[in-house]
């Protein structure tokens, strides 16, 4: 593949970087890590390989071979060959043909998993890219017009899915009939005001009474200052019932700290390994895909949810995607 155009931010991530925090080295990965576990599964990929992460302003690819792809995610306009294309099912792609993502119509972030995965050198056990340290995806920066990103080989799943659609090619490609439903994957909400659901964090009860209605109650616009490290948030302010000191301790893809200000951070895959501020809440695991199709400009509120009912929808959410990678692996055994 070649990039023909780059595109606002294109990086090549996967599930991310673990395992090093404690020296100090971030996690990374997909933003969406739902919509790049998809869009793997339908091209017959392991989970973890990486894809193609777009922001808002999508990228152009050459094929320079023939390719199966899958495009979950954000919708950026995507076409083959001027011709606009489905997400969220397999795409049997023709070499020589043109597959540009332009501008965002919902959503904030796409994905493009193709079958074999790319082929790139791991940095500690990862190929995502770390845009501050230089490190991961292809020279550890964002893709530019120019760059080739090779391909890998092909599983057993991915060749019988290829050659079902490879059978039925029209104007360069062909896309499969069937896919999968993303409104069970919440992974974008239409609505004025997005819904995360959290629980509480560890310092919740150091904020007072008022604080905590208004983190309940109120809405958050999320700020231009923000980016995959995290979402700044703009609302009520948020006061410590006393002043304390707290020893930095670890922080999560989606903890949200206060810092002096009142103002909330939602820290996101680029977050820091540990965090000083106080933590009023946790995202939930199966809501963290909203946060990351959400755009600067638009308002988030919370609710808060149980622990026991997070370990639930989390589950949920694991079982229907079993349940797709069953009925994938049934449907062309």
């Amino acid at each position: 593949m070649t990039v023909k155009r780059a595109g606002l931010l294109t990086i090549i991530q996967d599930l991310g970087r673990c395992g090093f925090q404690k020296y100090g080295v971030i996690v990374s990965g997909a933003m969406d890590q739902t919509s790049h576990r998809i869009a793997n599964i339908l091209v017959g990929n392991d989970e973890n390989e990486p894809t193609v992460e777009m922001t808002l302003v999508g990228p152009t690819f050459q094929f320079q071979e023939d390719a199966l792809i899958a495009i979950c995610g954000g919708d950026l306009s995507a076409t083959i060959n001027g011709i606009p294309v489905h997400l969220w099912r397999p795409i049997y792609v023709k070499k020589n043909s043109e597959l540009k993502f332009s501008a965002c119509r919902n959503g904030c972030r796409a994905y493009l998993a193709v079958a074999g995965g790319f082929k790139i050198d791991k940095v500690l056990n990862s190929k995502s890219t770390y845009l501050r340290a230089g490190i991961g995806g292809l020279n550890g920066s964002a893709l530019q017009t120019g760059d080739q990103l090779s391909v890998g080989h092909y599983s057993i799943l991915a060749k019988k899915i290829s050659s079902s659609l490879s059978k039925q090619v029209k104007n360069g490609y062909f896309e499969s009939k069937w896919g999968v439903n993303p409104k069970r994957l919440t992974a974008t909400q239409h609505k004025n005001i997005k819904e995360i659901r959290v629980i509480r964090g560890r310092q919740y009860d150091w904020f007072t009474e008022e604080s905590q209605k208004h983190f309940f109650r109120s809405p958050y616009t999320i700020t231009n200052q923000s980016d995959r490290m995290g979402y700044r948030l703009q609302g009520a302010k948020l006061t410590l019932a006393t002043e304390q000191e707290m020893i930095s301790e670890a922080v999560n893809f989606g903890t949200i700290q206060v810092p002096p200000d009142g103002n909330p951070i939602i820290l996101l895959a680029d977050r820091q390994t540990t965090g000083g501020y106080p933590k009023i809440g946790q995202v939930i695991q199966v809501d963290l895909p909203i946060i990351a199709q959400a755009k600067p400009g638009e308002k988030l509120c919370f609710s808060e949810i149980s622990l026991t009912e997070a370990h639930y929808l989390y589950m949920e959410r694991e079982k229907y995607i079993n349940e797709i990678k069953n009925g994938i692996q049934l449907k062309f055994n």
